[in-house]
């Protein structure tokens, strides 16, 4: 059998980026440096990654990116760096992370933005440690941004069709005359706004709203809130800090889960294309609703808050934590009534806006979804009508929403599937595991948004299941970060040789 497909061209982009992979990983070491802890399990994979990475860039000459190459190179760059990820993890030999199988758990989740932690233990784990899951979590978050503009729009794969249907990824490529000054401005509104929250954070440490609050910690919360990933260094999340950091991080994350084409219009001044876009306005309106539902629940349930500030708060806290699937926790929301807990459990399905760093199924899909069934039972008693769906002012062509359709429907199979997985699995140990905890398991792991409900609720953990589960959980998070399609044209034999 002849294969089809040049992997050496692949396998040289990704060794282009495991060649400057050394580059965060200085952060954690210049702490490791200063606090006086390991350095080994940051400079053998800076050395490690380096060689292979010119090693890699040596199997061919070529460049150019075919299709198919770029199906093979987007799958293989989220698999490698979560691997590399997992090297100081199981290096320094600390708590939970020293086995290999929870490592690459722990680095699945913070390169995908997932925020599912096996970690019980904070207090054992150096702080370089946990800087370098912050890092990990701030580089997936602009690495799928840059990812979806570069490669995944040449695709046709995806969320990189649906950009296309509202010209987001149109206007990016018109923004700048090359993709390489495309990425450049991405990075650099994504630098300012983490930038920003580290002030903004900080800031409130040194007027007294936040005395929790250090340097050290709002540098690793804001790469993991602009990034909408989740991971804390404090095992009690957000919990951990006052009120004024709670309210100050919201905003973070509804920008974080925003279009950032949208946002570089917006810092030009042209807020007119906030206003007309459909999506922002129905992304806008979602949050808004499920806010009010979860605060009307609480305050009917009448516990464990006092004040109408607190049930505001929490409850617009973890709406835009979970449907932007940042995964942060202002409370236990374990202890939540069963509605408010499945008000939140739908949101973990919606995600953010296309052309954002957040995941699960986006607004831009569920947008499209709605009218065009809104449409469809229009022409129901309406056979002879021609109604196109639109979008921003846009037709979305009819292919475009038949993908959408099948992407939502993939996307919920593989969520069932994955859910009777875990409690056969769970079962399988003697671990008590009820549907609704393994339904949220499965869903928190593959739409990326971190923390479920129960035993790997938000102020707990997912160490208790069984070593099965947390490779599905990781090969979950894998695809669901990558939009499913890629890894699933690499199973098809025809990819490897039609």
């Amino acid at each position: 059998m002849r294969i089809r497909v040049d992997w050496r061209v692949s396998c040289r982009l990704v060794g282009t980026i495991l060649k400057w992979l050394w580059v965060p990983l200085l952060l954690p070491l210049g702490i490791a440096l200063y606090d006086g802890t390991a350095l080994l399990p940051f400079i053998f994979p800076i050395l490690g990654t380096a060689l292979l990475g010119v090693g890699l860039e040596q199997l061919t000459d070529k460049r150019d990116l075919r299709a198919r190459e770029a199906f093979l190179m987007v799958s293989l760059t989220w698999l490698s760096i979560a691997l590399v990820g997992a090297v100081p993890f199981v290096l320094a030999g600390e708590g939970m992370l020293v086995t290999p199988v929870n490592a690459l758990f722990e680095s699945m989740s913070g390169i995908t933005t997932t925020g599912a932690t096996v970690i019980v233990d904070f207090e054992r784990h150096s702080r370089a440690i946990l800087m370098w899951r912050a890092v990990l979590q701030w580089l997936g978050g602009l690495g799928i941004l840059v990812l979806a503009t570069a490669v995944l729009s040449q695709l046709s794969v995806g969320g990189a069709q649906l950009m296309e249907t509202e010209t987001q990824i149109q206007d990016v490529n018109k923004l700048t005359p090359r993709i390489s000054e495309t990425a450049a401005l991405l990075w650099k509104i994504y630098i300012g706004l983490t930038g920003l929250q580290v002030a903004v954070l900080y800031g409130l440490h040194l007027i007294g709203y936040a005395p929790e609050m250090t340097l050290y910690d709002a540098v690793a919360h804001a790469f993991t809130t602009i990034s909408t990933s989740g991971f804390s260094p404090r095992g009690d999340s957000i919990a951990a800090f006052s009120p004024a950091v709670q309210w100050a991080i919201i905003p973070f994350m509804a920008i974080g889960a925003t279009s950032f084409i949208l946002l570089y219009f917006a810092f030009q001044g042209n807020f007119d294309r906030l206003r007309n876009s459909d999506e922002f306005r129905f992304y806008v309106g979602l949050l808004g609703f499920f806010t009010v539902g979860v605060g009307g629940v609480l305050l009917v349930d009448g516990a464990p808050y006092t004040s109408l500030e607190q049930i505001a708060r929490h409850a617009l806290f973890q709406v835009v934590s979970i449907m932007t699937t940042t995964g942060y926790a202002s409370t236990d929301f374990n202890l939540w009534s069963a509605a408010a807990k499945h008000l939140l459990f739908v949101c973990m399905f919606i995600g953010g806006m296309a052309g954002s760093t957040t995941c699960s199924i986006k607004t831009l899909r569920w947008l499209v979804v709605v009218k065009a069934f809104s449409r469809d039972l229009f022409t129901a008693s309406n056979p002879s009508a021609v109604r196109p769906v639109r979008h921003s002012g846009n037709v979305v062509d009819e292919e475009t929403v038949r993908d959408i359709y099948a992407y939502t429907l993939v996307s919920l199979v593989f969520f069932i599937v994955a859910t009777i997985f875990v409690v056969v699995d769970a079962s399988r140990v003697q671990l008590s595991v009820t549907e609704f905890e393994a339904m949220s398991a499965a869903a928190a792991t593959f739409f990326n948004v971190g923390p479920a409900f129960g035993i790997a609720g938000p102020l707990e953990s997912y160490e208790p299941f069984p070593q099965s589960t947390k490779i599905v959980m990781t090969f979950l998070m894998w695809v669901g970060r990558i939009e499913i399609i890629p890894v699933l044209v690499l199973l098809t034999p025809s990819y490897w040789r039609s």
